[in-house]
């Protein structure tokens, strides 16, 4: 009999190693599999005092303990595959991300080693649509402010909104601009189609039928849309994408909505608009540096914004989905067959 396959499923809070094992279960069920389960991050206290979030969770030496029994297979979410780790890891050969890209892992030294990376695109793609919408609906009705003033305050004031000066606006009918018409904002389109807003699709890499009337320039997305949503990938050419000429452009009282990327947005730039009243209100869930420092204006302008510290992504479904992608990317290579989404 053959020695089983060795497998580490270095998971965190959110990818839990038992969902990287249960579906490596799943999807090797006549393999003889070895897997040893690792939790690494920080304490976790959803609702206290919780330690800063670092985009690589658990060290080095943890990992290269966990790989130290000859594994061959790595499967994790965000344990830092440095140099130094793959160093450490003689007999390791695969290493698969549970992420939409391999940040943390070093590629060059992978190459060099023979190992193979592979990691996980679109597992958040509903998720991220579908609080897109919700952050676009809690702008546009003034939810939070609403909820804030009965639920923590006691005070009923937030029936100001039932005025007319004060009332938000519906996406029945709404001209709404997206920005960017990849896996999420796609979803976000047929969404808001069947609202009945009026959306409309600015994205110059997109070919072929969309939802929504296609834009030929930003700017004139800009100027007809009364709520843009933002979901182009973060380049050097899409960095500060929008900024002050662009909010300019937007009809006063427009709605900002960013669960893409924080710097796609001009934050400064957004303030001075929501202070001027030019844009009536903004909801954010990516910032320019996370998490947002307390120094921040946009926490001044409680009135004005929603904000939510990166949770586009957090859904039970979207774990779940990382981990059955990176088991299927596991079974592929133990099979021999090729891999679906490899950089190396």
């Amino acid at each position: 009999m053959s020695d089983p396959l060795r497998i580490v499923a270095a998971g965190d809070h959110f990818v839990q190693p038992r969902l990287i094992a249960r579906a490596l279960a799943h999807e090797l069920p006549e393999q003889a599999i070895d897997v040893r389960e690792l939790t690494l991050g920080w304490p976790l206290e959803p609702f206290g005092p919780v330690a800063e979030v670092q985009e690589a969770c658990g060290t080095e030496d943890e990992v290269i303990a966990a790989l130290e029994d000859g594994a061959e297979v790595l499967v994790t979410q965000m344990a830092p595959v440095t140099e130094r780790v793959l160093d450490s890891a003689g007999r390791l050969r695969l290493v698969v991300v549970c992420r939409g890209g391999p940040v943390n892992v070093n590629l060059d030294a992978a190459k060099t080693r023979d190992v193979r990376v592979c990691f996980t695109p679109g597992r958040n793609a509903a998720a991220t649509a579908e609080f897109t919408v919700g952050l676009l609906l809690a702008a546009l009705r003034r939810i939070p402010q609403a909820h804030d003033l009965l639920a923590r305050q006691g005070s009923w004031k937030g029936s100001a909104y039932y005025t007319y000066e004060h009332s938000g606006l519906e996406l029945e009918d709404l001209p709404v601009g997206l920005v960017g018409y990849g896996a999420v904002g796609s979803r976000v389109a047929r969404a808001l189609c069947a609202f009945g807003a009026q959306v409309m699709v600015h994205d110059p890499y997109v070919r072929g039928e969309i939802h929504g009337l296609r834009m030929t320039s930003l700017d004139e997305l800009l100027t007809r849309s009364r709520a843009i949503t933002l979901h182009a990938r973060l380049t050097p050419e899409t960095r500060g994408l929008i900024g002050a000429r662009e909010l300019s452009l937007l009809p006063p009282g427009a709605v900002v909505v960013n669960a893409a990327r924080g710097p796609l947005l001009d934050e400064s730039a957004l303030c001075d608009a929501l202070e001027s009243g030019r844009v009536s209100a903004a909801a954010l869930d990516t910032y320019a540096q996370e998490p947002l420092p307390p120094g921040s204006r946009l926490l001044g302008l409680g009135d004005r914004v929603v904000l939510t510290p990166h949770l586009g992504g957090a859904s039970r479904a979207v774990a779940e989905k990382a981990a059955a992608t990176a088991a299927a990317e596991v079974g592929r290579w133990a099979r021999g067959e090729p891999l679906a989404h490899s950089l190396s």
